[in-house]
């Protein structure tokens, strides 16, 4: 077992920092050094910013994303369509497709996919509220935003079955080949999807 070469303080900051998407344990060590480095620029302002997160932030009761009041601003937003709700997974692909300027529709976080393997189901989703402001009347399209994956598409279809009798049309985003993309660098996968998905010049 490797020795420990600091104090107990710095050894759980690694340890909660190994726990962020994208950082291993080396990568979490150059950066609480770094921020140990960093004191009064970096690691004050940054536990500082923490504090005020975990007070402020809620989960918005309404749509599921993040946002310091609730219901949060998108849902809040009179100029947004109210007609149209775009279904994503979490938080990131609602921040991905705002930074894309691509719609502006209102939102519904599922907060996941169904699988099977990671034994998660419907009721462990976002599912019954997304019925019930598909149901409302107000909603005429429901656009699946979900990643191009086995349970994306497992969800997806389960999706599609379950708002069959509410009367709105469901679409999903357009899969193939992506804008500069060159075909001998795609999957098989890719490319099939592109062929599926074609449509008139």
């Amino acid at each position: 077992m490797p020795r420990s070469v600091a104090g107990p303080e710095i050894e759980r900051l690694i340890q909660l920092l190994a726990r962020l998407p994208g950082l291993g344990p080396r990568s979490a060590r150059r950066a609480a050094l770094h921020l140990i480095r960093k004191k009064e620029a970096l690691l004050a302002p940054l536990a500082d910013a923490f504090a005020e997160a975990r007070d402020s932030v809620k989960v918005c009761s309404n749509c599921g994303s993040v946002d310091t009041s609730d219901p949060c601003a998108i849902c809040a937003d009179a100029t947004r369509d109210p007609s149209v709700l775009v279904v994503v997974e979490d938080v990131a692909d609602l921040w991905a497709l705002e930074r894309a300027g691509a719609v502006n529709a209102r939102y519904h976080v599922l907060g996941g996919t169904l699988s099977a393997l990671d034994g998660r189901g419907p009721e462990d989703l976002n599912l019954a509220k997304l019925v019930e402001r598909a149901s409302d009347g107000l909603i005429t399209e429901v656009i699946l935003a979900l990643n191009a994956t086995v349970d994306g598409q497992t969800t997806a279809h389960y999706i599609t079955d379950t708002l069959a009798k509410s009367g709105v049309k469901v679409t999903r985003l357009a899969h193939g080949v992506p804008v500069g993309g060159e075909l001998d660098y795609l999957d098989e996968g890719t490319l099939s999807a592109a062929i599926r998905s074609r449509t008139p010049f």
